[in-house]
Protein backbone atom coordinates (compact mmCIF):
# COMPACT_ATOMS: atom_id res chain seq x y z
CA UNK A 1 0.00 0.00 0.00
CA UNK A 2 1.45 3.35 -1.06
CA UNK A 3 0.53 6.97 -0.40
CA UNK A 4 -0.22 7.77 -4.01
CA UNK A 5 -2.78 4.94 -4.03
CA UNK A 6 -4.52 6.53 -1.04
CA UNK A 7 -4.56 9.87 -2.83
CA UNK A 8 -6.11 8.25 -5.91
CA UNK A 9 -8.86 6.64 -3.82
CA UNK A 10 -9.70 9.97 -2.15
CA UNK A 11 -9.74 11.77 -5.51
CA UNK A 12 -12.08 9.20 -7.09
CA UNK A 13 -14.38 9.27 -4.06
CA UNK A 14 -14.61 13.06 -4.19
CA UNK A 15 -15.05 13.43 -7.94
CA UNK A 16 -17.11 10.27 -8.50
CA UNK A 17 -15.24 9.75 -11.75
CA UNK A 18 -11.96 8.07 -12.68
CA UNK A 19 -11.16 10.49 -15.50
CA UNK A 20 -11.69 13.64 -13.42
CA UNK A 21 -9.73 12.07 -10.55
CA UNK A 22 -6.85 11.32 -12.93
CA UNK A 23 -6.82 14.94 -14.12
CA UNK A 24 -6.82 16.16 -10.54
CA UNK A 25 -3.91 13.87 -9.67
CA UNK A 26 -2.01 14.68 -12.88
CA UNK A 27 -1.78 11.07 -14.03
CA UNK A 28 -3.31 9.15 -16.90
CA UNK A 29 -6.69 7.54 -16.32
CA UNK A 30 -5.41 3.99 -17.08
CA UNK A 31 -2.53 4.44 -14.61
CA UNK A 32 -4.89 5.63 -11.85
CA UNK A 33 -7.33 2.77 -12.52
CA UNK A 34 -4.49 0.26 -12.48
CA UNK A 35 -3.20 1.50 -9.11
CA UNK A 36 -6.66 1.36 -7.51
CA UNK A 37 -7.16 -2.13 -8.89
CA UNK A 38 -3.78 -3.13 -7.46
CA UNK A 39 -4.83 -1.76 -4.06
CA UNK A 40 -8.13 -3.63 -4.17
CA UNK A 41 -6.26 -6.84 -4.99
CA UNK A 42 -3.99 -6.26 -1.99
CA UNK A 43 -7.00 -5.69 0.29
CA UNK A 44 -9.02 -8.51 -1.31
CA UNK A 45 -11.99 -6.14 -1.31
CA UNK A 46 -13.60 -3.84 -3.86
CA UNK A 47 -13.48 -0.19 -2.88
CA UNK A 48 -15.70 1.09 -5.69
CA UNK A 49 -18.72 -0.07 -7.61
CA UNK A 50 -18.02 0.86 -11.25
CA UNK A 51 -21.13 1.96 -13.14
CA UNK A 52 -21.44 3.32 -16.68
CA UNK A 53 -21.60 7.00 -15.73
CA UNK A 54 -20.52 7.06 -12.09
CA UNK A 55 -18.34 5.45 -9.46
CA UNK A 56 -19.68 4.74 -5.99
CA UNK A 57 -17.88 3.66 -2.84
CA UNK A 58 -18.67 0.20 -1.48
CA UNK A 59 -19.20 -0.18 2.29
CA UNK A 60 -15.60 -1.36 2.51
CA UNK A 61 -14.57 1.67 0.46
CA UNK A 62 -16.37 4.08 2.80
CA UNK A 63 -14.55 2.63 5.81
CA UNK A 64 -11.23 2.72 3.95
CA UNK A 65 -11.78 6.33 2.83
CA UNK A 66 -12.16 7.64 6.38
CA UNK A 67 -8.84 6.11 7.39
CA UNK A 68 -7.12 7.16 4.15
CA UNK A 69 -8.15 10.79 4.64
CA UNK A 70 -6.75 10.82 8.19
CA UNK A 71 -3.50 9.25 7.03
CA UNK A 72 -3.04 11.80 4.25
CA UNK A 73 -3.84 14.66 6.63
CA UNK A 74 -1.16 13.41 9.03
CA UNK A 75 1.36 13.08 6.19
CA UNK A 76 0.64 16.61 5.00
CA UNK A 77 0.95 17.92 8.58
CA UNK A 78 4.29 16.14 8.96
CA UNK A 79 5.55 17.75 5.76
CA UNK A 80 4.43 21.19 6.93
CA UNK A 81 6.13 20.74 10.30
CA UNK A 82 9.33 19.51 8.65
CA UNK A 83 9.32 22.52 6.35
CA UNK A 84 8.66 24.84 9.28
CA UNK A 85 11.55 23.29 11.18
CA UNK A 86 13.85 23.68 8.19
CA UNK A 87 12.88 27.33 7.86
CA UNK A 88 13.12 27.72 11.67
CA UNK A 89 9.48 28.72 11.93
CA UNK A 90 8.96 26.23 14.74
CA UNK A 91 10.71 23.43 16.58
CA UNK A 92 12.64 22.56 19.73
CA UNK A 93 16.42 22.59 20.15
CA UNK A 94 18.12 21.10 23.21
CA UNK A 95 21.59 22.36 24.11
CA UNK A 96 23.78 20.70 26.71
CA UNK A 97 26.02 23.18 28.53
CA UNK A 98 28.51 23.17 31.35
CA UNK A 99 27.22 25.10 34.38
CA UNK A 100 30.45 27.14 34.25
CA UNK A 101 29.44 28.38 30.79
CA UNK A 102 25.64 28.58 30.62
CA UNK A 103 24.81 31.61 32.81
CA UNK A 104 27.64 33.74 31.42
CA UNK A 105 27.51 32.99 27.70
CA UNK A 106 23.99 31.95 26.79
CA UNK A 107 21.47 34.59 27.99
CA UNK A 108 22.32 37.31 25.46
CA UNK A 109 22.77 34.76 22.66
CA UNK A 110 19.40 33.15 23.38
CA UNK A 111 17.72 36.57 23.41
CA UNK A 112 19.20 37.28 19.98
CA UNK A 113 18.20 33.85 18.66
CA UNK A 114 14.65 34.12 20.01
CA UNK A 115 14.20 37.55 18.48
CA UNK A 116 15.19 36.16 15.08
CA UNK A 117 13.45 32.76 15.35
CA UNK A 118 10.58 33.17 17.84
CA UNK A 119 8.96 29.86 16.89
CA UNK A 120 11.96 27.75 17.98
CA UNK A 121 12.07 26.75 21.64
CA UNK A 122 15.51 26.33 23.23
CA UNK A 123 15.93 23.87 26.10
CA UNK A 124 19.16 24.31 28.08
CA UNK A 125 20.41 21.27 29.98
CA UNK A 126 23.31 21.94 32.38
CA UNK A 127 25.50 19.05 33.46
CA UNK A 128 29.07 17.79 33.77
CA UNK A 129 31.16 17.05 30.69
CA UNK A 130 30.90 13.28 31.14
CA UNK A 131 27.12 13.44 31.34
CA UNK A 132 26.82 15.84 28.40
CA UNK A 133 28.87 13.54 26.17
CA UNK A 134 26.59 10.62 27.04
CA UNK A 135 23.54 12.73 26.17
CA UNK A 136 25.10 13.74 22.86
CA UNK A 137 25.88 10.14 21.91
CA UNK A 138 22.33 9.13 22.84
CA UNK A 139 20.98 11.91 20.54
CA UNK A 140 19.19 13.46 23.53
CA UNK A 141 20.72 16.89 22.87
CA UNK A 142 21.44 18.66 19.58
CA UNK A 143 24.97 19.57 20.67
CA UNK A 144 26.99 20.28 23.80
CA UNK A 145 29.06 23.27 24.87
CA UNK A 146 31.97 21.90 26.88
CA UNK A 147 35.72 22.36 27.30
CA UNK A 148 38.75 20.33 26.34
CA UNK A 149 40.08 17.73 26.69
CA UNK A 150 37.50 15.47 25.03
CA UNK A 151 38.75 12.14 23.75
CA UNK A 152 36.06 10.12 22.02
CA UNK A 153 36.41 9.21 18.35
CA UNK A 154 32.63 9.01 18.00
CA UNK A 155 32.31 12.74 18.59
CA UNK A 156 32.96 15.74 16.37
CA UNK A 157 34.65 18.54 18.32
CA UNK A 158 34.68 22.13 17.01
CA UNK A 159 36.77 24.65 18.93
CA UNK A 160 34.89 27.91 19.46
CA UNK A 161 37.25 30.02 21.55
CA UNK A 162 39.81 30.00 24.33
CA UNK A 163 39.47 32.07 27.47
CA UNK A 164 41.86 33.00 30.21
CA UNK A 165 41.43 31.72 33.75
CA UNK A 166 41.82 34.73 36.03
CA UNK A 167 43.16 34.63 39.54
CA UNK A 168 40.37 35.56 41.96
CA UNK A 169 41.62 37.18 45.18
CA UNK A 170 39.86 38.39 48.34
CA UNK A 171 39.51 42.18 48.42
CA UNK A 172 42.59 43.72 50.04
CA UNK A 173 44.71 40.57 49.60
CA UNK A 174 48.44 41.45 49.34
CA UNK A 175 48.61 40.00 45.82
CA UNK A 176 46.04 42.56 44.61
CA UNK A 177 48.84 45.13 44.72
CA UNK A 178 50.52 43.30 41.84
CA UNK A 179 49.39 43.87 38.26
CA UNK A 180 50.55 40.37 37.27
CA UNK A 181 50.98 37.52 39.72
CA UNK A 182 53.48 34.71 39.28
CA UNK A 183 52.72 31.07 39.97
CA UNK A 184 55.34 31.07 42.70
CA UNK A 185 53.27 33.67 44.57
CA UNK A 186 50.50 31.09 45.06
CA UNK A 187 52.55 28.40 46.79
CA UNK A 188 51.25 28.98 50.31
CA UNK A 189 47.73 30.09 49.37
CA UNK A 190 44.56 28.14 50.10
CA UNK A 191 42.83 27.15 46.86
CA UNK A 192 39.08 26.86 46.27
CA UNK A 193 38.12 24.70 43.26
CA UNK A 194 35.13 23.11 41.59
CA UNK A 195 33.89 19.81 42.97
CA UNK A 196 35.27 16.55 41.52
CA UNK A 197 33.58 15.64 38.25
CA UNK A 198 33.52 19.25 37.04
CA UNK A 199 36.12 19.77 34.33
CA UNK A 200 37.07 23.27 35.48
CA UNK A 201 38.32 21.84 38.77
CA UNK A 202 40.38 19.25 36.90
CA UNK A 203 41.79 21.96 34.60
CA UNK A 204 42.88 24.12 37.53
CA UNK A 205 44.60 21.19 39.25
CA UNK A 206 46.35 20.13 36.01
CA UNK A 207 47.63 23.70 35.65
CA UNK A 208 49.04 23.51 39.17
CA UNK A 209 50.66 20.11 38.53
CA UNK A 210 52.34 21.28 35.30
CA UNK A 211 53.92 24.18 37.19
CA UNK A 212 54.93 22.07 40.17
CA UNK A 213 52.52 23.97 42.39
CA UNK A 214 51.08 22.10 45.36
CA UNK A 215 48.20 24.19 46.71
CA UNK A 216 46.27 23.52 49.87
CA UNK A 217 42.67 22.90 48.74
CA UNK A 218 40.44 24.51 51.33
CA UNK A 219 36.98 24.17 49.75
CA UNK A 220 35.21 22.59 46.79
CA UNK A 221 31.89 23.64 45.29
CA UNK A 222 29.69 22.84 42.29
CA UNK A 223 28.85 26.53 41.70
CA UNK A 224 31.15 29.28 40.49
CA UNK A 225 29.07 31.89 42.30
CA UNK A 226 29.64 30.06 45.58
CA UNK A 227 33.38 29.85 44.92
CA UNK A 228 33.55 33.58 44.25
CA UNK A 229 31.61 34.31 47.44
CA UNK A 230 34.01 32.13 49.42
CA UNK A 231 36.96 33.97 47.89
CA UNK A 232 35.36 37.31 48.74
CA UNK A 233 34.95 36.13 52.33
CA UNK A 234 38.71 35.59 52.55
CA UNK A 235 38.59 31.79 52.66
CA UNK A 236 41.01 31.26 49.80
CA UNK A 237 41.84 32.07 46.20
CA UNK A 238 40.65 30.49 42.96
CA UNK A 239 41.00 30.48 39.18
CA UNK A 240 37.86 31.77 37.48
CA UNK A 241 36.94 31.78 33.76
CA UNK A 242 37.12 35.33 32.46
CA UNK A 243 33.48 35.16 31.31
CA UNK A 244 32.46 34.65 34.94
CA UNK A 245 34.50 37.56 36.31
CA UNK A 246 32.13 40.28 37.50
CA UNK A 247 34.09 43.51 37.72
CA UNK A 248 31.13 45.81 38.19
CA UNK A 249 29.69 44.26 41.37
CA UNK A 250 30.76 45.06 44.88
CA UNK A 251 31.72 42.49 47.51
CA UNK A 252 33.26 40.20 44.91
CA UNK A 253 36.85 39.05 44.34
CA UNK A 254 39.50 41.15 42.70
CA UNK A 255 40.90 39.59 39.53
CA UNK A 256 44.46 39.40 38.24
CA UNK A 257 46.18 37.66 35.35
CA UNK A 258 48.90 35.15 36.10
CA UNK A 259 52.26 35.51 34.40
CA UNK A 260 52.70 33.69 31.08
CA UNK A 261 51.94 31.03 30.13
CA UNK A 262 48.56 32.02 31.48
CA UNK A 263 46.05 29.31 32.36
CA UNK A 264 43.15 28.99 29.97
CA UNK A 265 40.38 26.67 28.90
CA UNK A 266 39.17 25.95 25.38
CA UNK A 267 35.43 25.98 24.80
CA UNK A 268 34.14 23.58 22.14
CA UNK A 269 30.91 22.47 20.53
CA UNK A 270 30.43 18.69 20.48
CA UNK A 271 28.05 16.41 18.59
CA UNK A 272 28.04 12.81 17.29
CA UNK A 273 29.84 12.36 13.97
CA UNK A 274 26.86 10.39 12.67
CA UNK A 275 24.39 13.19 13.39
CA UNK A 276 25.32 16.63 12.10
CA UNK A 277 23.77 19.69 13.79
CA UNK A 278 20.58 21.02 12.21
CA UNK A 279 20.05 24.52 10.95
CA UNK A 280 18.86 25.83 14.32
CA UNK A 281 22.00 24.52 16.04
CA UNK A 282 24.23 26.01 13.36
CA UNK A 283 22.50 29.37 13.67
CA UNK A 284 23.00 29.38 17.44
CA UNK A 285 26.68 28.42 17.07
CA UNK A 286 27.16 31.28 14.59
CA UNK A 287 25.67 33.71 17.08
CA UNK A 288 27.94 32.41 19.85
CA UNK A 289 31.02 32.86 17.65
CA UNK A 290 29.89 36.34 16.62
CA UNK A 291 29.31 37.35 20.24
CA UNK A 292 32.78 36.17 21.29
CA UNK A 293 34.41 37.99 18.36
CA UNK A 294 32.50 41.17 19.24
CA UNK A 295 33.45 41.02 22.93
CA UNK A 296 37.12 40.64 22.03
CA UNK A 297 37.01 43.62 19.68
Amino acid sequence: MELHQLRYVVAVARTGNFSRAAEQCHVSQPSLSQQIQKLEDELSERLFDRMKRAVKLTPHGEAFLRRAVRILEEVDAAKREATDAKELLRGVMTVGVLPTIAPYLLPEVIVEFTDKFPGVEIVVQEDTTARLLKLALAYEIDFALASLPIQDERLEVRELFAEELLLALPPGHPLTRKRTVSVADLEKERLIVMREGHCLGDQVLRFCDRRDLHPNISFRSAQLETIQSLVSAGLGISLIPSMAAQFERSNLPEYRSLSAPRPQRKIVAVWPKQRLPGRAANELLKMISARIAKSRR
